[in-house]
């Protein structure tokens, strides 16, 4: 048994068995919901009108999405719709509802249509769901004469009122699928499209290399270091080498020392580094005293 078509078909048959409302018994409805939060008035206004989300949700069955999920999105758009009708706006509440079960049902194919998101701005979404449409039309006022591509997309972006470079994007989006990266080539014995792709990671010899020229600075650092006295160490690897770089101050409070003192020290030490990098290893090892 298909239990996916037999629960549509129940869904509908008690949407058609709902009540018609007519224009007062809906106001009174929505009044009684708005004014004072009547459930039982809300659960009648959403039922009335549940045929009218099942046919909508109908409409969007050729973008591949289950029967029973557009019924649900349709629903959920039509429970936002009586939540927040205004009943004294003037309008009838089919009105009003037919916009949020259009944006319910539109939002979740969207989203369920590739695993790659497909739009999100307003005009990416009316691309997704008219440039089959508007594309069919000019190719067909066209008379069966070849439409450039680049034309073909402006006319379209001028119809549907949207940048041309979203055409492009869209139009590029819809010609294809998505694909699995695990799928075998054509052609190649068991070798899967993942083993093309190039590794963002960084390669054998450029680790090689990092960690050649890590070990050689920490030899300069502390060759740099061994010109300094035991306070130029400390105040050195608590201000340029801590993760968290003590201040002049919480320096000088430990050392008995004033923050412009601790600061001339620190300047002091950094030229020693400087001119010991200097005569040790030349002016390019010397960028480590001042980094």
């Amino acid at each position: 048994m298909n239990y996916e078509a037999t629960g549509i078909r129940t869904v509908t048959r008690q949407a058609m068995a709902a009540e018609m409302l007519d224009a007062g018994t809906e106001l009174e409805l929505a009044r009684a919901w708005r004014e004072h939060g009547d459930e039982q008035a809300l659960h009648r206004l959403v039922n009335a009108y549940m045929r009218l989300a099942i046919s909508m949700a109908g409409k969007y069955r050729r973008y591949g999405a289950p029967m029973p999920d557009l019924v649900q999105e349709a629903g959920v758009g039509l429970m936002k719709a009586a939540e927040k009708f205004d009943p004294d706006r003037g309008v009838r509440f089919s009105t009003y509802a037919v916009w949020w079960i259009k944006a319910s049902i539109q939002d979740y194919v969207m989203r369920n249509w590739s695993l790659v998101r497909t739009g999100s701005t307003s005009s990416q979404k009316a691309l997704f769901f008219n440039l089959r449409r508007v594309r069919a039309k000019f190719e067909r006022e066209a008379g069966g004469e070849h439409i450039d591509t680049e034309e073909l997309r402006q006319k379209i972006a001028i119809e549907v009122g949207v940048p041309l470079r979203d055409v492009e994007m869209m139009d590029a989006r819809l010609s294809g699928s998505d694909f699995s990266l695990n799928a075998q080539q054509a052609g190649e014995d068991g070798r899967e499209w993942v083993e093309t792709l190039e590794d963002d990671g960084p390669q054998a010899d450029q680790t090689v290399e990092r960690e050649r020229d890590l070990a050689r600075a920490r030899d300069w650092l502390n060759d740099a270091m061994g010109a300094l006295n035991d306070r130029e160490r400390m105040i050195i690897k608590e201000r340029k080498l801590r993760d968290d770089p003590r201040t002049l101050e919480s320096l000088g409070s430990e050392l008995g020392l004033s923050k412009e003192r601790i600061r001339q020290l620190e300047v002091q030490a950094l030229k020693k580094m400087r001119r010991r990098l200097e005569s040790q290893t030349g002016n390019a090892a010397a960028q480590l005293a001042i980094a």
